[in-house]
């Protein structure tokens, strides 16, 4: 009788735990865009027209917004818009050095093309015979490799619970081990404390279907 009341309550918290953190951080993210609303002069807002808020608005004005600039700067003026517009950011020591970096990051992991955290493999490290796993971002610079007289790799090795942190190390191409495993199902991995790991997960969709 205790195994299956254990097993009920276990299921329920299956079930309610991953649906209301995914509910606070929609919540979150919808209530951070809905801020864009204080862009519209005060007469034009919700409250002043319509006498209430229009919770989702601020989504709308953000996703025109964003399509807009893409819409504008992706032809020859844009472009050249955009180029006087870095052009003056240069020339701001501190500004030059957050906005470039920001902007490649983003270009890498937004291009169709990229590779970048396509591959979850294994280190030896901080010694050998422990293994991290961690994510290949790029191939090393060919400064790098001159450097050390051998082929590296750029990895990722995440910090857990929170994989958005963490470190990146410069590793022989021949001493990684590639894992035949989703980045997806690496970073449950990672997030849940080596808790979540593929053979669980499969278990846990047998029971249920059981």
């Amino acid at each position: 009788m205790f195994a299956t009341f254990r097993k009920y309550i276990i299921t329920g918290l299956l079930i309610w735990i991953p649906l209301g953190i995914t509910i606070l951080v929609i919540k979150l993210l919808v209530d951070l865009m809905d801020r864009t609303i204080v862009l519209l002069p005060p007469s034009w807002r919700p409250e002043a027209v319509f006498g209430f808020d229009l919770p989702g608005l601020g989504i709308v004005i953000s996703a025109m917004i964003i399509f807009i600039t893409g819409f504008i700067l992706t032809n020859i003026a844009g472009r050249r818009l955009i180029r006087f517009w870095e052009s003056f950011l240069d020339r701001i020591p501190l500004v030059r050095s957050v906005y470039s970096s920001v902007k490649q990051v983003t270009q890498t992991v937004l291009s169709s093309d990229s590779n970048t955290f396509n591959e979850v493999l294994l280190i030896e490290y901080p010694r050998k015979d422990i293994w991290t796993l961690c994510f290949k971002t790029s191939d090393s610079p060919k400064a790098f490799n001159d450097a050390t007289d051998d082929e590296l790799i750029t990895v990722f090795i995440p910090t857990t619970p929170n994989p958005t942190s963490g470190f990146i190390l410069f590793i022989p191409k021949g001493d990684v081990k590639k894992m035949d495993l989703d980045v997806e199902d690496a970073l449950k991995l990672v997030m849940s404390l080596g808790v979540v790991t593929p053979e669980s997960k499969d278990r846990l969709n047998k029971e249920h279907s059981e």
